[in-house]
């Protein structure tokens, strides 16, 4: 059973290492009671700063997945299931939330198209078989095309 009473600064520190979870909810707590000089703020910037990487990994896997499907679609039309609409439309609304939620990843998500479209094809091709080199170099959809729920080549 855990006290009420704070942790301290260096308690706090090493809670990181030892129950995330409770370094959390500990942190969240000096937060809301403004006890900032208590906090442990070279984890907690850490931990801001890799929340922005993790959400900016979520565009690109999301992206490459989408396209990747995409071109399987296109160029394995005999082999089109229900299962890849079904991926189509389930990284599409994920990527969707990620823009209603944070608006500022739908400008990071022009800026690594062209990367996720060339990742796309390696995989792609490694699902299809299909040679890389059978694959535009540059993407044959637009991103508005790729993020159209309804959009199929």
């Amino acid at each position: 059973m855990t006290s009420n009473l704070p942790l301290s600064k260096q308690a706090l520190v090493s809670l990181y290492d030892r129950d995330y979870s409770r370094w959390l909810q500990e942190t969240a707590s000096l937060l809301k009671t403004g006890e900032l000089h208590q906090l442990d703020l070279e984890n907690l910037i850490e931990e801001i700063e890799e929340m922005g990487r993790r959400e900016k990994r979520a565009v690109y896997s999301n992206f490459k997945i989408v396209l990747s499907h995409l071109l399987k679609y296109r160029y394995q039309p005999e082999k089109r299931s229900n299962s890849w609409c079904s991926t189509l439309v389930e990284h599409r609304q994920r990527l969707h939330h990620l823009f209603r939620e944070s608006p500022s990843l739908k400008r990071y998500a022009e800026e690594i198209f062209e990367e996720s479209y060339r990742d796309a094809i390696a995989l792609a091709a490694a699902e299809t078989g299909l040679s890389k080199a059978i694959f535009p170099e540059k993407s044959p959809f637009s991103s508005q095309e790729t993020l159209d729920l309804e959009y199929l080549p």
